[in-house]
């Protein structure tokens, strides 16, 4: 019995040993790339894939920031200067800047959080299953630097059926220079 519970032990440290990598480590090494499309230019770059400690992350986000993007963390619905958002522009990973959604995709889903139809490209995202909390959902990550955005649901508007739920602390927000609604008397919003 000593042995077996030992064996089991030993198993389980290893998963935990395994699963305890930060998350960083685990979508590659600093010479990885990724293809990342950017609304600026309209063209796709390979950029290297944004690797950090979490010392590193944690002088660079701000407390809640982390939490959300590198501990899979949620903010409470109806917070947040972007769930409410109205400004033309391009939300941004506020991890690593790259470009995930237009306000052209956003829409009010009623229920608290930043969502979207789709992204600015697929490349810019990845989706990944998840099944924490006893439920089977889609998580959403920025492709490059590996920061939790929220989950994608299959209820979501036409054209696409998508809703792209995402984490206010988890985006930044460009506007459009063009947006009427960001100028104020000359100067920006």
């Amino acid at each position: 019995m000593k042995i077996f519970a030992g064996t089991i032990l030993a198993i389980l440290a290893a998963v935990v040993l395994m699963t305890g990598m930060n998350r960083s480590s685990a979508i590659g090494d600093e010479m990885d790339t990724v293809r990342i499309y950017s609304v600026k230019t309209g063209e796709y770059s390979n950029l290297p894939v944004m690797v950090k400690t979490e010392k590193e992350w944690r002088k660079v986000l701000t407390g809640e920031q982390f939490h959300i993007l590198r501990e899979e963390g949620t903010d409470r619905p109806f917070t947040g200067e972007l769930w409410n958002n109205k400004r033309t522009g391009v939300y941004r990973c506020a991890g690593c800047g790259t470009d995930l959604f237009h306000s052209e995709t956003k829409y009010r889903s009623g229920t608290g959080w930043p969502s979207f139809y789709r992204p600015v490209a697929p490349e810019n995202i990845r989706e990944v299953e998840d099944n924490s909390f006893f439920m089977r959902r889609v998580e959403v990550e920025c492709a490059r630097c590996g920061g939790h955005l929220g989950h994608v649901f299959d209820d979501g508007p036409p054209p696409t059926g998508l809703r792209y739920c995402i984490n206010t602390a988890s985006l930044v927000f460009v506007p459009d220079t063009a947006d009427p609604s960001t100028m104020n008397q000359g100067g920006l919003k």
